[in-house]
């Protein structure tokens, strides 16, 4: 997204939001660790998919003992995180397929991004540092 002219903050935000959604997949996927990350940019906005093969989740049910979070308590705050840092945020979870987290970014630009040059006409996808759904990545 550096490369596209995406300003920092804006990278930062991302950044962040996907680090947490696959710390999830590793805290909470019952030993099976194997995740892909996919990213869709445009010149509006980034699209991105991390997915897991571990089992469905209630995501109501997090969200409702998220916001009962005391100040001392030391986890539990991601989904909260995730919603406050992106635009957009969607779980879709079933037992035989897994996990889907989408996370929806409007991107802000830098005056020179390339993207502002092709507005309209760009539509990528972009795999980050060889993430991706074929093949998983596993933990080691």
């Amino acid at each position: 997204m550096t490369r596209l002219g995406v300003e920092d903050s804006c990278i930062h935000d991302v950044a962040v939001a996907v680090t947490e959604a696959c710390t999830n997949v590793l805290q909470h996927a019952d030993g099976n660790h194997q995740y892909g990350v996919d990213i869709r940019v445009t010149d509006r906005e980034a699209s991105i998919r991390v997915s897991d093969v571990g089992e469905g989740f209630d995501y109501e049910a997090l969200v409702r003992d998220a916001k009962a979070l005391g100040p001392m308590d030391e986890s539990g705050r991601g989904l909260l995180l995730m919603r406050a840092l992106v635009d957009k945020l969607e779980f879709a979870s079933d037992p035989d397929e897994g996990n889907v987290v989408r996370l929806v970014k409007s991107l802000r630009l830098k005056d020179d991004s390339i993207l502002t040059k092709v507005a309209g006409s760009l539509d990528v996808d972009v795999k980050v540092d060889g993430l991706g759904p074929s093949p998983p990545h596993t933990e080691a």
